[in-house]
């Protein structure tokens, strides 16, 4: 048997074409942008953003300011039941929707802070094969947990074979050494706690004296108040020492029964306990179910019934009370109807959140209006003693920077005046816009020393040794000009690059929806004996019976060895 390390690797068809996207410029329409009149408290945050337009391309132009600074990114994908493709097999469809999340996870990802998680909904089309792909992208060991989301809230007798009661909501860390928050303590759970001795410390709950863990002091027998003796079951071990156990003892802290002859417990105090860690199941009881999240909509938009799997609001409130702390930026990029940025703002979240559909100005803005005014009155308004503030800055996507002329040569947008030209180079550059009042040609900089000039001039010999000159030797620049016509070795503290020369074959231009769109796809080849579950790489199918059975089973699986 060969020692050579195995792992398994999703592939699917197409997963090597990765698409190179632009990093567009985001554009403040003030019109959309909403605030607060007056401020309610002190922390009012007002910097929120929603992004109008593709979400792989606006996570791709949040990427320079927001790398590294996302505490918790919440997103409900599309859940890939079939309905999207009419016309094509499952292994397209699958497999389109793994390109789909890959692109968007792998960009997720890069925003992440170091202590940051992100929490995925999602149902078993999917869940298995999402898993195995964040595992690839994030790594096995920051895989965190699957919670168990109850969302129905009675059985649905139709079913065919199960009535589906629940989703998942996979959670992975950037970092393997991620911890949750934990949550407050709830009546329910301080319930069990009782007090049958009077003890003047409270409320306690009796604790195991054994546990299975072979400990070295752990194999003595204890007497108890009345004379009868007691040691561990057999295969267990006392979790303290005799002399740990008798100290409690006469501390009042270990409980042999109301008659002093039942077998040990020692108190745990309700006051000496901390808040709850978090369970992987969630009730609707606890935080809501479908018809709670529709019956939050339709109290917003009475008689709407556009969102059929909405997420209720107590969902996403315990969500991030477990991954995040005031102030903390939450992302979700499959915006929706805006539940997270309306829940993130009633507890005092910063957010961004990003939606393509008309319903992001149909539902989402005059939602979130709501919560600024202090209207929105449901969901967890009364939980977070919500009262309104803040607001919200809205953006849209600028279009491409370059365009084909009409004998199809690639040119800079007419829609590009010099700032937004500026901007977008900075970026297509990777460097910080930051124009300079005082100096023209500083318009950028990737360091203290390091700045760009763009321009749409023709520079001339002088023009670029006047700048050299102000630019001196202890900085560097980058000139991104039109044309310019001199040496562009003359000058050792520039740098000059034509545009759009420079920015050709840097990304993918004019290229605006990178959505699930399957509309111009071709019928994938398909071979009826090779299984659809043929996917999950490990040993390959051994079946060789001829070419065509070769090619399914390679673009299907594949073994990799380190």
């Amino acid at each position: 048997m060969s020692n050579r390390k195995q792992r398994l690797e999703l592939t699917w068809i197409g997963k090597d074409e990765r698409p190179r996207l632009e990093p567009r410029v985001l554009l403040e329409d003030s019109d959309k942008s909403y605030h607060a009149k007056a401020r309610v408290t002190g922390h009012d945050i007002f910097d929120n953003l929603l992004i109008f337009g593709d979400n792989l391309l606006a996570l791709k132009a949040l990427e320079q300011e927001f790398a590294g600074k996302v505490k918790c990114v919440f997103i409900d994908p599309p859940y890939n039941t079939g309905s999207a493709f009419t016309h094509y097999d499952d292994g397209v469809e699958h497999s389109i929707w793994l390109s789909l999340m890959r692109d968007r996870l792998e960009l997720i990802k890069r925003l992440l802070s170091e202590d940051g998680s992100i929490w995925i909904t999602i149902d078993d089309n999917e869940a298995h094969y999402l898993k195995v792909l964040c595992d690839e992208i994030f790594g096995r060991s920051c895989f965190v947990t699957s919670i168990i989301w109850e969302k129905a809230d009675s059985p649905r007798n139709s079913a065919r074979q199960f009535s589906n009661d629940h989703d998942y909501i996979l959670v992975f860390s950037k970092n393997p050494d991620w911890s949750p928050q934990r949550l407050p303590r709830t009546e329910e759970s301080d319930s069990i706690y009782s007090n049958p001795d009077d003890d003047p410390r409270g409320v306690w709950l009796p604790g195991d004296p054994y546990a299975n863990k072979p400990y070295s002091k752990g194999l003595y027998t204890m007497k108890g108040p009345t004379g009868r003796e007691f040691k561990p079951p057999p295969g267990r071990f006392w979790r303290v020492s005799e002399e740990k156990l008798r100290e409690l003892d006469s501390d009042g802290r270990v409980w042999w029964g109301p008659t002093g002859e039942a077998r040990p417990s020692i108190k745990r105090y309700l006051n000496e306990v901390s808040d709850l860690v978090p369970r992987t199941l969630w009730h609707k009881q606890d935080v809501g179910s479908n018809r709670t999240s529709k019956n939050e909509m339709r109290a917003l938009f009475p008689g709407d019934e556009s969102f059929t799997t909405p997420k209720p609001e107590k969902l996403l409130e315990r969500l991030l009370r477990i991954a995040t702390q005031t102030g903390d930026v939450v992302l979700d990029s499959f915006a929706g109807s805006g539940t997270t940025g309306a829940v993130a703002q009633k507890m005092g979240r910063r957010w961004i959140m990003i939606e393509l559909g008309n319903h992001c100005h149909t539902h989402i803005i005059p939602c979130l209006k709501k919560v600024i005014d202090g209207e929105d009155s449901g969901g967890v308004t009364d939980v977070t003693a919500w009262k309104g503030g803040g607001g919200f800055r809205y953006y849209r996507l600028a279009p491409s920077l370059l365009e084909k002329d009409e004998w199809g040569n690639w040119v800079i947008s007419k829609e590009f005046d010099a700032a937004k030209l500026s901007q977008a180079v900075c970026k297509l550059m990777g460097f910080v816009y930051q124009p300079d009042e005082t100096c023209y040609w500083i318009q950028g900089r990737s360091s203290e020393t390091d700045f760009i000039y763009v321009t749409t001039q023709n520079l001339t010999h002088q023009q670029l040794a006047a700048i050299s000159e102000e630019v001196g030797e202890e900085r560097t620049l980058l000139v991104c000009c039109k044309a310019f016509r001199a040496n562009a070795d003359a000058f050792p503290n520039l740098t000059i690059k034509k545009i759009p020369q420079a920015v050709l074959r840097k990304c993918e231009w004019s290229h605006d929806d990178y959505s699930l769109n399957v509309a111009n796809l071709p019928q994938a080849p398909r071979d009826t004996e090779t299984p659809d579950n043929a996917f999950l790489t490990g040993k390959a199918h051994k079946k060789r019976s001829n070419g065509k059975d070769a090619l399914q089973n390679d673009l299907f699986t594949q073994e990799v060895g380190k």
